[in-house]
């Protein structure tokens, strides 16, 4: 069964080498081209999940490259050109794309990654197949629905989490949100725990007495005031 719940996960720029690097500036052409990997395979993320080759190959077969949205943030107003090229290798998930130099936001973004200013792909997708590991509490991502390869200015945004509030309206579970604080948002397992206790099952049991399937605004409000614990 589909997750309904769009993930992210986060690559880099061909040359930098995890984030030891700077974006390889020869990788970005006058014209607005650049290649890089916006997904690896084999290894675990900082949400105990790991992408196995493979894993887009079914959603790869059903859409071209052209129709996988470049998107500025994981913003869906803010299209800034389109990928060329998308292909699993034995590295990761390959990609090829072309800013759109007559729009604005692909102006500047264009200008950002020729200035090193900007360093990351994102991937937004669906989770079609996984196993788990229990051994090793990982989760292995054996087929995706991938949706959108975002530029983001850092890999790891804290507030990209947003997205965690599902296409149904409703809320995300505890363990969806504790996912996003630890994979995403740089907290601690013991600081997310602390998050949850004192502010998601408020939240969430706020909106059933309600009978409403979320709060929106409830829910932005805490992951703000979560980024700004981990900022204090």
């Amino acid at each position: 069964m589909m997750n309904n719940l769009l993930e992210l996960k986060d690559g880099l720029f061909k040359g930098d080498l995890g984030g030891a690097l700077q974006i390889d500036t020869k990788a970005v052409s006058e014209n607005g081209e650049f290649e890089g990997y916006a997904s690896h395979f084999n290894v675990v993320d900082q949400g105990d999940d790991m992408m196995m080759a493979g894993a887009f190959k079914e959603s790869l077969s059903q859409i071209p490259a052209e129709k996988v949205r470049m998107l500025y943030h994981h913003d869906p107003r803010e299209v800034i050109g389109k990928y060329t090229e998308i292909r699993e290798d034995a590295t990761g998930l390959f990609v090829k794309g072309r800013l759109f130099l007559s729009v604005q936001r692909g102006k500047e973004v264009h200008e950002l990654m020729k200035e090193r200013a900007i360093e990351g792909l994102s991937i937004g997708y669906r989770t079609k197949r996984y196993e788990i590991d229990r051994d090793n509490g990982v989760r292995r991502l054996l087929a995706v629905d991938l949706r959108e390869i975002s530029v983001v200015t850092f890999p790891m945004e804290a507030m990209a989490g947003i997205t965690l509030v599902k296409h149904d309206g409703s809320l995300p579970t505890e363990r969806e949100f504790e996912r996003y604080l630890t994979r995403d948002a740089g907290f601690t397992a013991q600081q997310a725990k602390a998050i949850i206790a004192d502010g998601y099952k408020s939240l969430n049991k706020a909106a059933r007495d309600a009978g409403q399937g979320s709060d929106d605004a409830g829910f932005s409000q805490l992951l703000q005031q979560a980024t700004a614990l981990l900022r204090a």
